[in-house]
């Protein structure tokens, strides 16, 4: 599921994201107390709870024990109620990165928090990068991954590309081990049982499968961890992470160096 933030109302959105004035200031009504920091929490523990797709108006009525339709006057539509959740979530990130090791130790933190954090609200990561929100806490990630990243000299052009990369490689990690949370309770076979079952089917359908494919069969053929109760994919995907961004790093200090 897929969804794409800027839906609503342009004008409407922004200044809601903002915060300069609109329909969040209006507060008509018997039954005052709502406001629309209290619908985009609770809109957020929603998604937390129950997935993106049980996400609406009436919903998020419901936690706050109001109406649906008591919600429309702060916020017009699930168009911007969606931007807002998305922009508010964000607030949890630092934005203010520790320089005193170097960015490289920098860069490492900010995607451990940025990874962790997308874990924890996993809907985040179904909110498309196609059209972003463009609201204040989503800018001040940006700021402060590219504060960092400044420390490396790169001129704009290469670190424009560099801040992409590296939010396409966490926020791909991420959907990996979220999606992998996620398959137990969709299909109802959990993740050692798939393996298992395909696995052994593997060999029964391709006896000469180390013959037929000897790269793939080398490049797994080391697996020095330890068993644990974490499943599988979660497991792999814990070592290709800090894998991938090590090598990111190294790729990134090259660029440094070659000026």
């Amino acid at each position: 599921m897929v969804v794409f933030a800027g839906q609503g109302d342009a004008r409407r959105s922004m200044a809601l994201l903002w915060r300069t004035g609109g329909p969040g200031e209006v507060r008509p009504g018997p039954k005052p107390g709502l406001s629309v920091d209290a619908i985009v929490d609770a809109a957020i523990a929603v998604a937390d709870s129950e997935g993106m797709a049980a996400l609406s108006m009436r919903r998020v009525g419901e936690r706050l024990g109001r109406t649906g339709m008591a919600l429309y006057t702060y916020v017009p539509s699930k168009g911007e109620l969606v931007d807002l959740m998305y922009d508010r979530a964000l607030a949890e990130l630092p934005t203010e990165h520790d320089l005193s090791g170097g960015w490289r130790a920098a860069v490492t933190s900010w995607a451990e928090h940025v990874l962790a954090f997308y874990l924890r609200h996993p809907w985040v990561l179904q909110v498309s990068q196609a059209r972003p929100v463009l609201g204040p806490h989503e800018f001040a990630m940006l700021e402060g991954l590219v504060r960092t990243l400044r420390e490396t000299g790169l001129r704009p052009r290469r670190l424009r590309g560099v801040v992409a990369l590296l939010s396409d490689f966490v926020r791909g990690a991420a959907r990996t081990v979220s999606e992998s949370r996620q398959a137990p309770s969709a299909t109802g076979v959990s993740d050692e049982e798939w393996w298992q079952a395909r696995s052994s089917l593997l060999e029964e359908v391709a006896p000469g499968f180390a013959a037929r494919f000897p790269m793939v069969t080398w490049v797994e053929s080391e697996d020095d961890e330890p068993a644990t109760d974490e499943p599988y994919l979660q497991r792999r995907v814990g070592e290709t992470f800090a894998v991938g961004l090590a090598v990111l790093l190294d790729g990134i200090e090259a660029a440094v160096k070659s000026g």
